[in-house]
């Protein structure tokens, strides 16, 4: 049985959508990486045979994501206050992964030198999707 993907697939289809987000393959492992500014805002792989996503998160943020939904838990490999990993399951919308992963990029780009922010972060919003 393959692995369902969703998640991966809804996550790399909103990264895509965002200004300045590139992706690469980590040279090691099994990793998908996308940056900004030369900065990681999300990974995939996968945890034995169950994909993943991973992002990063306010740590309140992350705290109370993780009380709200079983399918989202600390940062896969990553800081457990600071970074969220997300799995395809019931409690996961489509609009919730678009929103975990366009706050991980926000919180990158204002990370970064104002010359070198491909958006403002206090007025940048991605229009929701259709679906």
């Amino acid at each position: 049985m393959q692995p369902d993907k969703a998640v991966q697939d809804r996550a790399a289809a909103r990264a895509a959508e965002l200004p300045g987000s590139e992706h690469t393959h980590q040279v090691t492992g099994d990793w998908r990486v996308w940056k900004v500014g030369g900065k990681v805002f999300m990974l995939q792989t996968s945890m034995p045979g169950e994909p993943v996503v991973i992002l990063k998160a306010d740590p309140s943020d992350a705290e109370a994501l993780r009380a709200a939904h079983v399918s989202i838990s600390p940062g896969y490999h990553m800081n457990k206050k600071h970074w969220i990993t997300v799995r395809t399951g019931a409690d996961v919308e489509p609009a919730l992964v678009d929103n975990l992963v366009t706050e991980s990029y926000l919180l990158v780009v204002a990370g970064l030198p104002k010359q070198s922010r491909p958006v403002d972060p206090a007025s940048f919003r991605v229009p929701p999707s259709a679906d």
